[in-house]
């Protein structure tokens, strides 16, 4: 039992590590992030001295805390464990933000930006792929959106559209009250084309991606 728990947690905690590095690589790109990274970004760029990862988590817990009063007496003890991912994934995402800074400058290359956004891409489905394979830690966003869909009686994919629709909002709001602009800082991108490769490829990415990781992980 012990060894299957292990093999879980470490699966999923790949998982996280790669959709981590997914965020690192969006924002290096300067061509716009995910949607669900997209407050975290803008909040960090309005208060500098708290970083993305810090609000990334406290996101997520505020996500928690909806799932709660939403579900009510429904909300399992269980549901608890996307706290401490709340925290590790947070922490990632700064580590992997540090460690693209940490290589180079933001990149200006539009060819160079696209090419970034498409490994986000790549890196976000199949790191999303292996927390579901693993079993182990819940993001609260993602159960945020099943929580919304059970309680709402609308397909899973309607729902999750409209809550990148409402992150990308929040942010563009927050941006243009505080910036004066919609997509960023006016030196850090949050909005543009790369956010919309990022909603609409990552689900497409995952339907080759997928079989792979299956076939990998089912091996007996």
């Amino acid at each position: 039992m012990s060894s299957d728990i292990l093999r879980r947690y470490s699966i999923s905690t790949l998982g996280l590590v790669l959709v981590a590095l997914g965020v690192g690589i969006s924002i290096k790109s300067n061509l716009g992030i995910a949607p669900p990274s997209c407050p975290p970004t803008i909040l960090s760029l309005k208060w500098g001295a708290i970083s993305i990862g810090t609000f990334t988590w406290m996101m997520h817990i505020v996500f928690i805390l909806t799932q709660w009063a939403l579900l009510g007496k429904k909300f399992q003890l269980r549901y608890l464990m996307q706290i401490p991912a709340a925290f590790v994934f947070g922490y990632m995402c700064d580590a992997s933000i540090w460690l693209f800074n940490a290589i180079d400058a933001p990149s200006t290359n539009y060819v160079v930006q696209i090419l970034l956004s498409l490994g986000a891409v790549v890196l976000t489905a199949i790191g999303i792929k292996l927390e579901v394979v693993g079993d182990g830690w819940i993001l609260a966003g993602d159960k945020l959106v099943a929580v919304l869909s059970e309680v709402t009686k609308s397909p899973f994919s309607r729902v999750k559209v409209i809550f990148d629709i409402v992150m990308v909002a929040f942010t563009a709001a927050f941006s243009f009250i505080v910036f004066g602009l919609l997509d960023g800082n006016g030196h850090t991108v949050v909005i543009r084309e790369g956010t919309l490769i990022l909603a609409i490829l990552t689900g497409i990415c995952m339907r080759f991606t997928d079989p792979l990781i299956d076939r990998i992980f089912t091996k007996k």
